[in-house]
């Protein structure tokens, strides 16, 4: 019969699927797999025997989702949350004294705002703030924490205890969801006016030539790295995008394929670049 805090605790992370990692200490190495419930439930066994074996065992939902992981918390800032209407989907307590709290926001959200909310959670309550991201993996309730930190006078390592797991949103979630959304927008028109500001820029002295690129050593010759290096560098200064095209191919792009192909890659270091600049070079 499958541990049914294993069950129960997958269940309240609301994903189809979940990405197990299996996480040895020693090797510094994590082996990750993507099930769904029904074959996270039928590999328990072999779960526990890599937990017994010595490793560590942690979930996360699979892709985006609408979930925050709250790590670290004390007994105190668990109550503190659930005073303030924070209530955790889950609650797992990872060692004594020491929790992880999954919180449901009842609807899938973005990367951006589901980091955004992990670090305003983690502020208000005293989580750790390095752990505070949109796909955080947090230990599954069942397993021990093998952490030689942990290890008890008996011998033994605690096991990470499944507290509740109702699954249910929290009381502040539209809130929250509003304020990271508002911090998040903030944060992208403080980049894109500093994006401009950069490529507003006068360019001081003469501007760079490609051929200044394929001859510097940091380069080691690698016409690619050289090719995109100037493609930021010259886009990022306002050269028109057919200038930086035939920069490129003054080179022989034979090794790139036939003419098509040699385009391609014309046009691909461009296109990489541009996105890196976030397009303003247009």
């Amino acid at each position: 019969m499958p541990d049914t805090d294993v069950q129960d605790h997958a269940k309240a992370l609301h994903s189809d699927l979940f990405e197990v990692g299996v996480f040895d200490a020693v090797a510094h190495k994590m082996a990750l797999r993507t099930w769904d419930l029904d074959s996270l439930l039928q590999s328990e066994k072999w779960l526990r025997y890599q937990n017994a074996n010595g490793k560590d065992i942690y979930i996360r939902p699979a892709g985006e989702h609408a979930m925050s992981l709250v790590d670290d918390l004390t007994p105190q800032s668990v109550a503190k949350m659930r005073e303030d209407g924070v209530i955790p989907a889950a609650l797992v307590q990872t060692s004594p004294g020491n929790f992880q709290a999954w919180v449901y926001h009842g609807q899938v959200l973005p990367k951006d705002v589901s980091t955004q909310i992990a670090r305003d959670l983690a502020s208000a309550y005293g989580g750790d703030l390095k752990a505070a991201d949109w796909r955080h993996f947090g230990r599954l309730a069942g397993f021990t924490n093998r952490k030689p930190k942990h290890l008890q006078p008996n011998g033994h390592q605690p096991f990470c205890r499944l507290l509740w797991a109702t699954g249910q949103s929290y009381d502040r979630a539209g809130a929250y969801i509003t304020r990271a959304e508002t911090a998040v927008a903030e944060q992208q028109k403080a980049l894109l006016a500093q994006r401009r500001e950069i490529l507003q820029a006068p360019v001081r002295g003469p501007a760079k030539t490609i051929d200044a690129f394929r001859n510097d050593p940091r380069y080691e010759g690698d016409a690619h790295r050289s090719d995109y290096a100037y493609s930021l560098y010259a886009l990022s200064h306002g050269v028109p995008e057919h200038q930086v095209a035939s920069a490129i191919a003054g080179r022989d792009l034979g090794k790139k394929g036939n003419p098509v192909q040699q385009q391609r890659y014309v046009e691909g270091t461009i296109k990489k670049a541009l996105s890196r600049i976030g397009g303003l070079g247009r």
